[in-house]
């Protein structure tokens, strides 16, 4: 019998959320519960179970599941928000830290975010000091692992949720990362499932510390990740 790694994923909806769900299914070794505001799209084959309520329940979510790890891929768009900063940074800073310390509450140990390149709390840039200040918190709640995920653009189908801009990023993605060398290769775009299989890796480990994981090291995180174990 394998052991089963117990997975809360917070933000399901997500272009990162919904790869890990599909990397998940027929897995016995890992036991995803998803955790949402709203029904979460399930692949097909997932046996998984998804709770939906508010985010001030999601507490005893995570009491009532014990997960061994959280993944929080949260995250929204200054576009989504209709340009409202304060909206954008309820969801990527109090929404992501409001979910961290009711984990730790519930006695979860690990804990691992999605941030972003050039995440830096003293940033000019308003979406990237929101990602850098929610990064420096975090290592504040008290978790015994804590991972944080820096990928550039992010590549794969999206719903419907892809701005102009992201469009032709993704395009001239591939030619724009072979000029990326030394200190710039962590802008370098990345698969989406590149950094789910590089997620579900890291939430299996145990090792204690804190962790920060660019393009480089998401790389090799995601080919870490343990080939599916199925039960005879």
């Amino acid at each position: 019998m394998s052991t089963r790694t117990r997975i809360a994923l917070v933000g399901a909806t997500g272009l990162i959320g919904q790869e890990i769900l599909q990397l998940s299914v027929g897995r016995e070794d890992l036991r995803i519960v998803g955790v949402a505001r709203r029904e979460v799209p399930l692949p097909e084959g997932a046996r998984m179970e998804v709770f939906v309520a508010e985010p001030a329940k999601w507490g005893e979510v995570f009491e009532a599941v014990r997960p061994d790890a959280v993944i929080c891929a949260l995250g929204t768009t200054i576009r989504k928000v209709g340009g409202d900063k304060q909206a954008f940074r309820a969801v990527d800073h109090d929404l992501v830290l409001d979910t961290a310390r009711a984990a730790v509450d519930a006695g979860v140990e690990r804990f691992l975010s999605v941030s972003s390149v050039g995440a830096d709390r003293h940033s000019k840039n308003f979406y990237l000091s929101v990602k850098g200040e929610t990064e420096a918190d975090l290592t504040k709640v008290g978790f015994k692992r804590l991972d944080i995920l820096r990928p550039g653009l992010l590549r794969g189908a999206r719903n419907g949720d892809m701005r102009p801009a992201e469009k032709l990023g993704m395009l001239a993605s591939p030619l724009v990362d072979l000029f990326l060398h030394g200190n710039a290769r962590r802008y370098r775009s990345v698969r989406a499932s590149q950094v789910a299989e590089a997620a579900l890796a890291l939430a299996m480990r145990k090792t204690q510390g804190r962790f920060v994981h660019d393009y480089d090291a998401i790389q090799r995180a995601a080919r870490m990740l343990p080939a599916p174990l199925v039960e005879d």
